[in-house]
């Protein structure tokens, strides 16, 4: 990279942290979670010397106050194109493939992030994208206006296009371009007062689903939350539920663990905003949206793909269990009985093979031999002490599954019940590009530890 090019990693977290402004700007309870999930980490970091060692150790405690994801929803292929090619700017790239159908939500996701350890320690700004499927819709009059409307728009602007097919050019930008590209590139986040539609219009695609309403009618897709990330989450929804804030009933994802896996995710419920709709003689008539929430996450082990399997089983056993009420209380039960099955110790989750983790030398005691170094299997390094192995910070999203479930088991009350339609060769030629398989990144992130540990 020449000199006067700034790093992907810089661009990224110039933007991450104008997103994070604006949308505490635009969504003032936003400010309010930042800052109680910064007080409950720091409580936390204080109350654990444990937890603190690690987090110091894996390079997590500069990253953790800067972490944050956000969510956005485009409609169609060339808008999924283009945010492909901005979010490569930053160094951000499509990982993993997710059909939401199952969980009655018209839409197929990515995840926008950075992909090797060194950028993910510099900042690990994700951005859950998801893309409209119109197909689904089954009136095929609302669809063609849908596809109509959304053709019609320009959800970029004209600067960051042109940004864009520079970095493409010349291989980067330098500071005053990219301070102007993340001006630029915000605009496509912003949120808009005002829809494109009547209000008619406006309620036919609510009633078609009220995400199809939120992704079609306004000139933007508007970013729907920003997540901050915590290190005890039952303490970050019992703060909410204190201070009064409308939080949800119950954490998504797995039950409490002492080795926390995958991702457990809470929210504040989404706020009824003010939107003014344009009528025949475009005049401005008063009416409301529901969209924007704020969002709270602790990210765990990142799972194999045996983990995950087993995950998976355990989920299937709370389906089948009988006899329980849908109450949040009934929930958690058996929640916590499916999962008493999933080892919850770091040794019997690496002997295993469950999960993913991260090996250093301890730098204390007896080394290795040369002989050893070459021969010896992970478990040994840690057994025979030359070794630590610390967990691999899972960088993803939920499995839809957890998603379906969590309705199911609530009373959930989602427009339409979409039979699984998971299509990701068609996502892929809407992208322009394949998705990074999340098992192989947390993998190539175990075996670089290996190498240099073998090497340490």
């Amino acid at each position: 990279m020449p000199p006067a090019f700034v790093s992907p990693d810089r661009i990224r977290s110039l933007f991450a942290r104008a997103m994070s402004d604006m949308y505490r700007a635009e969504v003032p309870l936003y400010g309010t979670l930042i800052e109680l999930v910064a007080r409950i980490n720091a409580d936390t970091l204080r109350a654990d010397p444990a937890l603190a060692a690690q987090v110091e150790r894996n390079g997590e405690r500069e990253r953790l106050d800067l972490e944050r994801h956000g969510a956005i929803r485009v409609g169609s292929a060339a808008e999924l194109s283009m945010l492909r090619r901005l979010f490569a700017v930053m160094g951000m790239f499509p990982v993993g493939y997710y059909d939401l159908s199952v969980a009655g939500v018209p839409v197929h996701s990515t995840a926008f992030r950075p992909l090797d350890g060194a950028s993910l320690a510099a900042n690990p700004f994700r951005v859950f994208t998801s893309l409209l499927r119109l197909e689904l819709i089954g009136d095929a009059a609302l669809r063609q206006q849908a596809a109509a409307i959304l053709a019609g728009r320009d959800i970029f602007t004209a600067g960051a296009r042109e940004l864009i097919a520079k970095t493409e050019r010349d291989g980067g930008l330098d500071e005053a371009d990219a301070q102007r590209f993340v001006a630029e590139a915000l605009e496509t986040f912003r949120w808009h007062g005002d829809a494109t539609v009547s209000l008619h219009d406006y309620h036919a695609l609510h009633r078609a689903h009220r995400l199809v309403a939120d992704v079609v009618c306004f000139r933007g897709p508007h970013i729907n939350h920003l997540t901050p990330r915590t290190l005890d989450i039952d303490a970050a929804q019992a703060e909410m539920q204190r201070r009064g804030i409308d939080a949800k009933a119950v954490i998504e994802g797995p039950p409490r663990r002492a080795v926390p896996v995958l991702l457990r995710q809470t929210s504040f419920k989404a706020l009824e905003e003010t939107v003014s709709f344009p009528d025949a003689e475009g005049r401005l008539a008063p009416g409301t949206h529901t969209a924007r929430f704020g969002e709270i996450e602790q990210r765990g082990l990142a799972l194999t793909p045996k983990g995950r399997a087993l995950y998976d089983a355990c989920l299937a056993k709370v389906r089948n269990m009988q006899g329980a009420g849908s109450t949040p209380g009934d929930y958690q039960e058996r929640l916590a009985a499916a999962f008493a099955d999933f080892p919850d110790t770091p040794d019997e989750l690496r002997r295993q093979g469950l999960g993913s983790f991260r090996y250093r030398p301890t730098g204390a005691g007896a080394k290795p031999s040369a002989d050893e170094r070459e021969t010896l299997p992970p478990e040994a390094w840690v057994a025979r002490g030359y070794a630590s192995a610390d967990p691999i910070v899972y960088e993803d999203f939920l499995p839809v599954s957890a998603a379906g479930l969590f309705q199911s088991n609530l009373g959930g009350t989602e427009q339409r019940a979409y039979a699984a339609n998971e299509n990701q060769a068609e996502f892929e030629a809407a992208l322009g590009a394949k998705v990074d398989d999340p098992f192989a990144l947390y993998a190539r992130l175990q075996e670089e530890s290996l190498a240099a540990l073998r090497k340490a």
